[in-house]
């Protein structure tokens, strides 16, 4: 069973385990979580920011979080940030959990959610989710306008 859980601290050795298969997959995003708490630059604590764990037993899995947006001046505009899924539970629906839950949040404080990838699959998937694949927010590749997600429900 997978659940998700809201983590409001971050210690390196709390998500070794995703942070070394991450470097070996060649992304540097989680060791730069971990050095952010650490030195306290991000904590996920402003209004509307929030990062997740996804936990299978007590095993982290899965983590992605969001923050008011630092490439903006719109206050409105939430970065989906440090997502990654161990590959071992990719394709099972861990990402969709975290994700969903995030953005369910994240209506109530921000207009839009944008984020950055570089990779086709991670892509894919949020494209999947309903992100449109545009830059049209500085330093994106893709967007999802939640007051419009939120008036189609």
């Amino acid at each position: 069973m997978i659940t998700v859980k809201r983590l409001d601290s971050v210690k390196t050795e709390e998500i070794l385990n995703l942070l070394d298969e991450s470097k070996r997959e060649g992304f540097r995003f989680l060791e730069r979580l971990a050095a952010d708490y650490q030195s306290g630059d991000n904590t996920f604590n402003k209004p509307g920011e929030m990062l997740l764990g996804a936990f299978h037993n007590e095993t982290l899995i899965g983590i992605g979080g969001i923050n008011q947006d630092p490439y903006s001046q719109n206050e409105k505009a939430g970065r989906i940030r440090r997502f990654y899924v161990s590959k071992e539970h990719r394709r099972q629906g861990v990402g969709e959990l975290i994700l969903r839950a995030l953005l369910e949040e994240a209506e109530d404080f921000f207009d839009v959610a944008v984020l950055r990838t570089d990779t086709q699959e991670a892509s894919l998937f949020y494209k999947q989710a309903g992100f449109i694949e545009k830059n049209r927010f500085e330093n994106s590749t893709h967007y999802l306008d939640l007051k419009r997600k939120g008036d189609k429900q």
